[in-house]
């Protein structure tokens, strides 16, 4: 038996309840404890003739490559599937089919030959794969109804990957539900021992019907089918409702993937989900929400009939839709209620690059406006007239009303909700205090920084910045600090420079060191190397230790949220220059961060690494660009590129700089420099 087949005694009590009614007298601790033993085979023998055993051969097992060709491997070993078709067909983990195997070969219980199994299809919402053999009169998996999962029961994880043979029992590990309706209404918690070792495998009650089917799933909601792999053995473990899957299962069967459904709304906003309501600030062209006949302001209040109150249980509603799928919509528009009916879901929405004007604005003002520090050479703003030291006033779109902008982070958010090619109205106040109407038609951002930036950026008022960091007065330490996360289980540096003034808002910089160069006397080389660089670009430079012997895990972004958040409070900390910058295995969490972690994120530079699963699509709301480093000597570099054209695809800003003489080595002095500009740029309109 698995360690956790000994959960509480109140667990035990609750699930086991209905036996103990039939005890006419009380029973000991080691009575108990031999009826819950009894119980748990009795169901796991239930649901075993429906567990079969799965191996595949052919693909890669590698998922993903670090630095210096350190790999991240796919489970080696048998899989585990349920059977759902008594004519064959299989249900199991997606995780399982992440090395597109070549040949799949499934070992069925009370069937003498192993038999060759095909994919028919996988489902991308809720990472399931469904197989067939050729088979007939096959046992099913019985479903426990959803209605009948509580939390606080007992969860029974079986899988069949220890035993070769398959006509022995299958492996238990047994724990609780702890939650119900989890990543958005997709998945049940349990805190049994999920692993790779047990994925695709049932998660049974104590009558031995499944509750669901054993997933690698994130908390985050990750998007692919190695998600959430990271979260195995850490007392967090998910299931697909067993319901669900035979609710699917006619899909599946039709031999097409099922994708995420998506109405393509951009929110406003949608830093914070969880507090602010559903508002439409933009929709992408030809978009199921456009087609829908949805406007700008309009204010989400039902999805199907359930009420929604902040852009989380919105979400929450169409955590499990399909493309394909129509919805309802309630929305609140001029103060009315209107109805829309037969809203048709997308499995793609078409993505736009981020929309340029062509200026950078100066920082730290705390008047109406955006003063323009710098105008792009051959930019929308220059062809439009705009000067340096013009203070913008008011922005709109052509045969819109033109509204004030309060400064820099509105400007903002106003443009970046524009595709390219808007036509916008700006007024202006130059510097010789004269008023202009200007019009300008938005380009791109393009794939490059200017070779020459201005060194004044800010007016040294930032601590009545919108976007800023608070900035206590009490708390400017300066110099190389070695702190703790509160919990006191991590362990960071922290680089302010010694010119640090809380008038100045300040980039943010987290640095991710490769796999063993965790010591201090590596961190206080890496902080010599940009002391100066700091103080001259206003940089607070920050960096998390890990402990892991073998790298950066993305449970470990935990703590560096922690560290972000306590950074806002102590300094005054520019929130559009938050970069996550790493190298090798580090680099690959500064990765995970900007996708997951987009309302803490700007930037994310990397030297040597890849990208560890594949990119999440880009944001409106939430802009993101990457400045990508490498050495044509390394062996990640084919890897490297192949990454540059996945994210130049999704609309991503990339700039990307190789060395042709550097292997795995940090970047070369020039290219130093030049993402220097980079992050001077984050801010750019």
């Amino acid at each position: 038996m698995e360690r956790r087949m000994l959960f509480s005694r109140g667990s035990a009590l609750c699930s086991l309840g209905l036996l103990l009614l039939l005890v006419p007298q009380a029973i000991g601790a080691e009575d108990l404890d031999t009826l819950q033993e009894k119980a748990i085979k009795a169901a796991a023998s239930k649901a075993a003739p429906c567990i079969v055993q799965i191996e595949t051969s052919g693909g890669s097992d590698i998922i993903s490559s670090g630095q210096q060709g350190s790999k991240v491997r796919k489970g080696l070993g048998p899989t585990t599937g349920v059977i759902v078709g008594e004519d064959g067909y299989i249900i199991s983990s997606a995780f399982n089919f992440a090395n597109k195997p070549s040949k799949i070969i499934v070992a069925i219980p009370g069937q003498k030959e192993r038999l060759s199994a095909k994919v028919i299809a996988t489902d991308h919402v809720r990472m399931l794969t469904l197989l067939k053999v050729e088979a007939t009169g096959l046992p099913i998996a019985v479903a426990c109804p959803k209605a009948d999962i509580k939390v606080g029961q007992t969860s029974i994880a079986l899988g069949r990957t220890l035993a070769q043979n398959v006509q022995m029992p299958p492996s238990i590990s047994v724990g609780i539900i702890s939650a119900v309706g989890r990543i958005w209404g997709k998945a049940i918690q349990t805190d049994a021992k999920i692993s790779p070792t047990n994925y695709g495998g049932p998660m049974v009650d104590l009558l031995g019907r499944a509750q669901g089917i054993l997933v690698a799933a994130s908390p985050r909601d990750g998007e692919d089918a190695t998600a959430g792999v990271e979260w195995y053995d850490s007392g967090i473990g998910f299931a697909i409702p067993m319901e669900d899957v035979y609710t699917i299962l006619p899909r599946l069967k039709k031999g097409k993937d099922l994708k995420k459904g998506l109405i393509g709304i951009v929110m406003k906003d949608a830093a914070d989900i969880y507090t602010h309501v559903p508002t439409v600030q933009s929709m992408p062209p030809d978009s199921p929400a456009m087609r829908a006949g949805l406007k700008v302001g309009d204010i989400i209040k039902e999805v199907d009939k359930h009420p929604v109150v902040n852009q989380a249980q919105m979400r929450h509603q169409l955590g499990t839709k399909y493309e394909g799928d129509s919805i309802s919509l309630k929305v609140l528009r001029d103060k009315k209620e209107v109805a829309i009916e037969n809203v048709v879901l997308a499995g793609s929405v078409a993505s736009f690059r981020q929309p340029f004007l062509g200026i950078l604005p100066m920082r730290d003002d705390p008047e109406s406006g955006v003063v323009i520090r710098y105008v792009y050479e051959k930019s929308p703003a220059e062809a439009a007239g705009l000067k340096v030291g013009d203070r913008i006033l008011k922005v709109g779109t052509i045969g819109k009303t033109i509204e004030a902008v309060t400064g820099r982070d509105e400007m903002m958010k106003v443009i970046g909700a524009l595709p390219p090619g808007t036509e916008i109205k700006l007024e202006v106040r130059t510097k010789d205090n004269k008023d202009q109407k200007l019009t300008a038609r938005l380009g791109e951002l393009p794939d490059d920084v200017p070779e020459q930036l201005p060194d004044v950026a800010s007016l040294k008022k930032g601590k009545t910045g919108s976007d800023q960091g608070k900035g206590g007065e009490s708390k400017t330490e300066t110099g190389l600090l070695k702190r703790t996360n509160a919990a006191q289980d991590h362990k960071y540096w922290v680089y302010v420079p010694q010119t640090y003034d809380p008038n100045v808002a300040h980039g943010l910089v987290l640095w991710f060191h490769p796999t063993g160069k965790n010591k201090d006397e590596h961190i206080k080389q890496f902080a010599g190397t940009w002391r100066v660089y700091c103080e001259e670009n206003n940089l607070i430079l920050v960096a998390p230790i890990s402990e892991n012997e073998t790298g950066w895990i993305p449970s470990e972004s935990d703590f560096v949220q922690e560290i972000v958040q306590r950074m806002i409070s102590d300094y005054t900390i520019d929130k559009k220059r938050v970069v996550a910058h790493g190298m090798g295995n580090g680099g690959q969490l500064a990765y995970y961060l900007g996708f997951y972690n987009r309302d803490q994120i700007r930037g994310v530079a990397v030297s040597g690494a890849v990208i560890p699963n594949q990119p999440k699509e880009k944001l409106a709301a939430q802009p993101l660009s990457f400045f990508v480093t490498w050495g044509e000597n390394d062996a990640i570099a084919k890897t490297v590129n192949e990454n540059l054209a996945k994210l130049r695809n999704l609309k991503y800003q990339v700039i990307a700089e190789s060395s042709a003489n550097l292997g795995d080595q940090y970047m070369t002095e020039s290219i130093f420099e030049k993402m220097m500009r980079w992050i001077d740029t984050l801010d750019a309109i």
